[in-house]
């Protein structure tokens, strides 16, 4: 390829040079600035202690974003037609400007940078030349360029340069086992779907290796750009498969200036619990079906009870009796308020309790009371301990937790709500001991719907008064002991010192206050691998975003969660009928056409009416076969011969099977040069070389077997092997 000129590439050296002496420059006042609102203390009055917070959260925001952006801070140039205001614009992560405001670098995301990504040359935008430029670490060390429009252009101009060299080259590189951003490759298919509008639910439909991911991340990036104001305030969450998919994806948006985004996985949304316990898949799919809302319903109902005899209760100077007919009263009061559960316990409580008041001034030979005398008996009667005890049995508060404990470890509360005897047998469980991982995903959909009919317990109760002061004496002694250690206990008062900690914990990030709120309210959520998502936790996102605006990113042809989506329209339809747009990626960057050649014939198990994406590339490596007798033996040989240099590989597992490595889970696989990992846990990923282990078991171990062959065959950006001890599936036999 012809190389660019000594001057063009010293004079945008040069230029780049100049961004980031800009940058430093930037960094600097925003470190000075920083220090200096930290300097002024907690002191003054709360709006003086509120506004120097608002500043620090701002300052160290704006301080994140300048160091995210180090690496190839600047990465095209567009050249205009003559006639233009401006003739040329330099892009790259974010917008400068000099201290007389005019621009330096254009943020990838403005609209005057729209045409370096969807420009050609039968559209050329008014673009006569779009110029990529390479870095390494802060140097220009080469350009490409693109001419869209040659009519335009002088004689000096009319360079040769190959444009699709910047997104070939990216293409071909190993892999590092962290996603890198595509912001000075993205293609126009992708800049389509990217800058779409905020409002609504966006279904970016697309086969492996299209850039769902990718695109999905760059769209959060330039939502938080043009939507700054809205969003800030009630931030973005990104649903990705599994922790090591987040570890995977984590640095994409810092690296596009975004650092306060929540990632997250389904087991991570209901704040407290973590969900880590693997779960079979034939109870993850009844818990991922709506029907168990009303199993859920049924067992609050369930926890109510209403004894068929009189209930006794004893005092030292008298017995209290409640008959049916006075529960049933209570109860239809408690239903007729139409409060969740915990709340329609006070409505519950107050008439059985008014109930026993009356007879207790009966047992105490007192007449009419006043309304103040009444009150104070009814009080006294509600803090003895056998009259709590009863209420507690009859209509007990209860956390999500709780329910969810005394529902799965009873096969009679189970039947009690719904569910037949084999059912209730696949999810019966023991207690949980100490220590152990007791909740998995599937249970997090359950557990937020439970706390949404449970309510929240009434802050009046006595225990959460009690806790609280337990919590508030602990901060105390943590703040003696600071003190005392430091050498500052005569000279702040411990009182004062807890309170400013408090303070200072107080001010968290968008995303780190939403994380710990189970109700927050998000501005946009994009779901990543959407497909995988059962019913249940389609609900649980669906109250994440009242607004219903969304971003929903997979294939429906790589389901293989028995309780997956069928469809999108079958998900969406429920909650936002008429109301959700699709967008199809067709292309293929990451997977060679020797390897998806293969993966399409078995695409055509999973639907024979679907169309592999086609691919930009070819690797000159065809896939291959090895048939072994002894897999444990033979294994390390193949794999050996499978590496491509300073890259990644995978093996790909069954569930179950054991291949003499040991199995890694969670993120220490991707920074490993081999990993051994299941369909499941290389969903999303993407290695230099894979090697998947015994076809035929992928394919007939669950009801989506074609699917997880499918993703299996295409991890890979470069070598494919198959390695199988009996015969190889028909849908497979063209293999070398």
């Amino acid at each position: 390829m012809p190389q660019s000129s000594a001057p063009e590439l010293t004079r945008e050296r040069d230029y780049v040079a100049g961004l980031y002496d800009r940058l430093d420059q930037l960094r600097v006042r925003t470190r000075a600035q920083l220090d200096g609102v930290l300097a002024q203390g907690a002191f003054g009055t709360h709006q003086n202690r509120s506004e120097r917070d608002n500043f620090a959260v701002m300052y160290s925001q704006r301080l994140a974003r300048l160091w995210a952006v180090e690496r190839g801070l600047c990465f095209g140039r567009l050249d205009l037609a003559p006639g233009a205001e401006e003739t040329r614009f330099y892009i790259g992560r974010i917008g400068l400007t000099d201290d007389e405001q005019q621009r330096l670098l254009i943020d990838w995301r403005a609209p005057v940078a729209q045409p370096f990504y969807r420009a050609t040359p039968a559209a050329p935008m008014g673009v006569t030349r779009r110029r990529h430029l390479h870095i390494k670490g802060r140097t220009v060390v080469s350009v490409d360029d693109d001419l869209l429009d040659l009519d335009s252009l002088t004689a000096d101009d009319r360079a040769t340069l190959n444009g699709e060299a910047a997104l070939l080259a990216a293409l071909s590189e190993t892999r590092t086992g962290r996603m890198r951003d595509i912001v000075a490759t993205i293609q126009a298919e992708q800049d389509r779907i990217i800058r779409g509008d905020l409002s609504g639910v966006m279904v970016v439909q697309g086969g492996p290796g299209t850039g769902k991911t990718v695109v999905a991340l760059h769209r959060a990036a330039y939502l938080l750009y043009t939507y700054r104001e809205r969003l800030e305030r009630r931030g973005v969450l990104i649903v990705g498969p599994n922790l090591t998919f987040l570890r995977y994806i984590e640095q994409v948006l810092p690296s596009l200036g975004e650092t306060d985004v929540l990632l997250s996985t389904v087991g991570e949304l209901f704040p407290g619990v973590t969900a880590t316990r693997p779960e079979p898949a034939a109870a993850a799919a009844l818990k991922g079906g709506l029907r168990m809302a009303d199993v859920l319903a049924r067992a609050i109902a369930d926890r109510q009870r209403m004894p068929a005899k009189p209930v006794d209760i004893k005092l030292d100077r008298y017995t209290l009796r409640l008959d049916r007919q006075t529960f049933e009263a209570a109860r239809n009061r408690a239903v007729k308020s139409r409060r969740p559960h915990n709340q329609a316990r006070s409505v519950f409580v107050r008439h059985l309790l008014n109930t026993l008041t009356k007879q207790a001034a009966r047992h105490l030979g007192r007449g009419v009371l006043s309304d103040e005398d009444f009150a104070d008996l009814r009080e006294d009667l509600r803090t003895e301990e056998p009259v709590k005890a009863a209420l507690n049995r009859l209509w007990p508060y209860l956390t999500p937790q709780q329910l969810l404990l005394g529902l799965f470890t009873s096969a009679d509360r189970m039947t009690a709500a719904g569910l037949n005897a084999a059912e209730a047998a696949l999810l019966l469980r023991e207690p949980p001991r100490k220590g152990e991982r007791w909740w998995s995903e599937a249970d997090v959909p359950l557990l937020d719907e439970a706390a949404e009919l449970l309510g929240d317990i009434d802050e009046g109760v006595l225990r959460a008064a009690r806790r609280a002061e337990e919590e508030r004496e602990q901060q105390l002694a943590y703040a003696r002991e600071v003190l005392e250690m430091t050498g500052l206990a005569d000279i702040m008062d411990a009182e004062r010192f807890a309170e400013r900690q408090q303070e200072e914990e107080g001010y968290l990030t968008t995303a780190e206050r939403a994380a710990r709120d189970r109700t927050w309210a998000f501005g946009h959520v994009i779901v990543d691998e959407a497909q995988e998502l059962s019913a249940m936790a389609w609900r649980t996102l669906m109250r994440r975003c009242p607004s219903r605006s969304m971003t929903i990113v997979g294939d429906i042809a790589q389901t293989g969660s028995a309780a997956g989506a069928p469809s999108w329209k079958s998900v969406l339809d429920p909650y936002v009928q008429g109301r959700w747009r699709e967008s199809q990626l067709t292309v293929n960057y990451r997977t060679p056409a020797e390897l998806m050649a293969v993966a399409a014939d078995v695409l055509t198990l999973v639907d024979p009416s679907l169309k592999a994406p086609d691919s930009v590339r070819e690797s000159g490596e065809k896939p291959t076969s090895v048939r072994t007798d002894d897999l444990v033996t033979d294994l390390p040989g193949i794999i050996e011969r499978q590496k491509v240099a300073d890259g990644r590989l995978v093996v790909i597992v069954p569930d179950g099977l054991d291949v003499g490595m040991p199995r890694m889970t969670g993120p220490e696989a991707l920074d490993a040069e081999v990993a051994v990992l299941s369909v499941t846990e290389a969903k999303g990923l993407e290695f230099d070389a894979v090697v998947v282990v015994e076809p035929a078991r992928i394919l007939a171990e669950s009801p989506r077997g074609a699917s997880d062959l499918y993703v299996a065959l295409t991890r890979a950006t470069r070598r494919l092997c198959v390695v199988h001890t009996g015969p190889l599936p028909e849908v497979l036999a063209g293999l070398r």
